[in-house]
């Protein structure tokens, strides 16, 4: 018997591979399917089961091909309203693989179809609890983020996340293992762990939302207090796991569409492709083909994709550090931008070899930055999130957070010179190339952001203020 979390830091997401006696199951796989694929092989296992807690919001799950791929059907719990073949599983209703059981737990709240799957090991024990996003470690889902259920309330969902979490996991024995399909990062939870399993014992001591005197009105409002709109992609996410999708293999094809410099600008002009650059920062800023979106690689890079460009239909060109343009293309799909239509051949070498026009971003360091301050007034836009801020600040910094980018952009003075700062360099960069290409030239990216700021020494900033104390008021 073995328990396998495959965990994808850039998602903050945990899939699950369980196999038994030449038998597997695989628990809300990632779009791409092959690493499954290849484990049940390497293991001479058949993979027999597709188990889905819940219509993700945040990622387009891999439930429709690996089930085409494989024959295993897709498993559901109640509620599930799948546009594609599913068997919907009834409230206790077990599945055998191998000498393992899985038992279907109806847990609503986050979502209404929402389910956790209970590990029973050979002599009927009960082993581990996979979660969905019901129960995180350090928090409860969110209800509702995306689906919209139009005759429930936010603190109606909350109160049946109230009961499902009493009556149904905090029932089940205190050795129990939990495993989440979320850890830190994810934004379906606003103060989940680094820590991707733990025992739900555990979980009872520390998650607040476990508390063993809580009453469900105390639920329902610590659960609500500081729920956020959803981001924009997250309903575009849902209607795809639900509905289904391309193949990723047609997607990789597609995407996969080496362009010289040429053929490059020439698509760039006759489509309406987003030119995405994807390399580091610095690197972007020290030249870029005019008009591109600079969102690293090795950042967040899926969920800012999805927070920043509202069309998951959007036509999308490529420019990637040479031999990471199939990793873009993947990543880019795990959240539903299937319309790569190819990418850079050689990268930024090739277009300034063949003598295309390049631009730059002026990029300075905190040192530099203090200096400026000394001779003259100036902007300073710190695009963090409002906690991040809140808590911590330069004096005199005006708060411009990404998220809201196109709302912010419409206050600024494009005659203006703004030094952009973030936390470490990676959304300043996002920022100003966004804006650069809607035509703002005076902007100036303070490299390594607020980290480097506060190291340096040399700028008043304000006094500091626990996040935990802000998301209580």
């Amino acid at each position: 018997m073995k328990i396998e979390q495959i965990y994808t830091g850039c998602l903050a997401q945990g899939a699950n591979y369980i196999e038994s006696e030449g038998e597997a199951v695989v628990i809300d796989p990632l779009r791409e399917v092959e690493p499954y694929l290849q484990k049940a092989e390497n293991n001479n296992a058949k993979i027999k089961y597709v188990f889905e807690t819940h219509f993700h919001a945040d990622f387009v799950s891999g439930h429709v091909d690996l089930s085409k791929k494989t024959g295993a059907p897709i498993i559901y719990g109640p509620n599930a309203n799948p546009s594609f073949k599913a068997h919907i599983a009834a409230d206790g209703e077990e599945f055998k693989v191998g000498k393992i059981t899985f038992k279907v737990l109806h847990t609503p709240g986050h979502t209404m179809e929402s389910t956790c799957y209970l590990f029973k090991d050979e002599s009927g024990k009960e082993v581990a609890l996979f979660s969905g996003d019901t129960l995180f470690i350090g928090d409860v889902g969110w209800p509702d983020l995306a689906q919209k259920a139009a005759h429930m309330t936010k603190e109606e969902l909350a109160g049946t996340l109230f009961d499902s979490l009493r009556f149904k996991v905090m029932t089940l024995p205190d050795e129990i293992v939990v495993y989440p399909a979320h850890g830190a990062g994810s934004a379906c939870g606003k103060n989940i762990s680094k820590e991707t399993t733990d025992t739900l014992g555990h979980q009872k001591q520390t998650n607040y939302a476990l508390r063993a005197n809580m009453t469900r009105e105390e639920f329902i409002k610590e659960v609500t207090t500081g729920l956020t709109p959803p981001p924009l992609y997250f309903p575009l996410n849902v209607m795809l796991n639900k509905q289904g999708y391309e193949s990723i293999d047609e997607v990789m094809k597609r995407g996969q569409h080496a362009l010289d410099p040429d053929e490059f600008e020439a698509a760039a002009n006759e489509t309406d492709a987003i030119l995405l650059d994807t390399r580091n920062p610095q690197s972007f800023a020290r030249g870029y083909i005019p008009n591109s979106i600079n969102i690293g690689i090795d950042g967040n890079f899926a969920p800012w994709v999805g927070a920043l460009i509202p069309d998951i239909k959007q036509q999308i060109l490529i420019v990637a550090d040479e031999g990471r343009e199939g990793e873009v293309i993947t990543r880019l799909a795990r959240v539903g931008y299937d319309y790569t239509i190819g990418y850079l051949n050689g990268g930024i070498k090739a277009w300034k070899a063949a003598g295309k026009e390049i631009d730059t971003i002026q990029s300075v360091s905190a040192e530099e930055l203090a200096h400026r301050i000394l001779g003259e007034p100036v902007h300073i836009l710190d695009v963090r999130k409002e906690g991040e801020y809140i808590s911590e600040h330069v004096d005199g910094a005006e708060n411009a957070p990404l998220d809201y980018i196109n709302e912010i952009m419409v206050q600024l003075d494009k005659d203006k010179t703004y030094f952009v700062h973030c936390a470490g360099g990676y959304r300043s960069m996002i920022f100003t190339s966004i804006l650069k290409a809607r035509g703002f030239e005076n902007l100036i990216d303070v490299q390594g952001g607020f980290k480097a700021i506060k190291e340096s020494g040399q700028l008043s900033v304000t006094d500091y203020i626990c996040p935990t104390k802000l998301n209580k008021k």
